[in-house]
């Protein structure tokens, strides 16, 4: 299951409903791109040690942003960003899980939800 970065701070701020999403799932994929949101969002040093030892723990595998990756958020681009308001990042994320078959886990049913070909479990954050 490749997750997203909504799924991942829940987990970090102490979610026991994202937690058990996580843990049900033993092969965790994320993104280059949800590695540098992470990271961007960590207040210093100890924050992003701490997302490090997160992710390492966990043994989530970090999935590159490749040509087919690119070019398959390229097209998500053109054709959803006018319809749904999909944004570059989450279309780069869509194109991973979809290219490497893997199935996203993510909130933002919003943006995905007009994609035919990206396979998802919707996660609805504790309220």
């Amino acid at each position: 299951m490749l997750f997203d970065t909504d799924v991942l701070i829940w987990a970090l701020r102490g979610s026991e409903k994202a937690a058990r999403e996580i843990d049900e799932d033993t092969s965790r994929f994320i993104s280059a791109v949800n590695y540098m949101e992470l990271m961007q969002g960590a207040r210093d040093k100890r924050e992003q040690s701490l997302i490090k030892q997160f992710l390492n723990g966990l043994g989530f595998v970090v999935l590159p942003i490749t040509e087919a990756v690119s070019h398959r958020a390229t097209i998500f681009i053109e054709e959803y960003a006018l319809k749904s308001g999909m944004q570059l990042a989450d279309a780069l994320v869509f194109a991973t899980a979809c290219e490497n078959s893997i199935a996203l886990c993510s909130a933002n049913k919003k943006h995905f939800g007009c994609i035919a070909s990206l396979e998802t479990k919707v996660f609805m954050p504790d309220n």
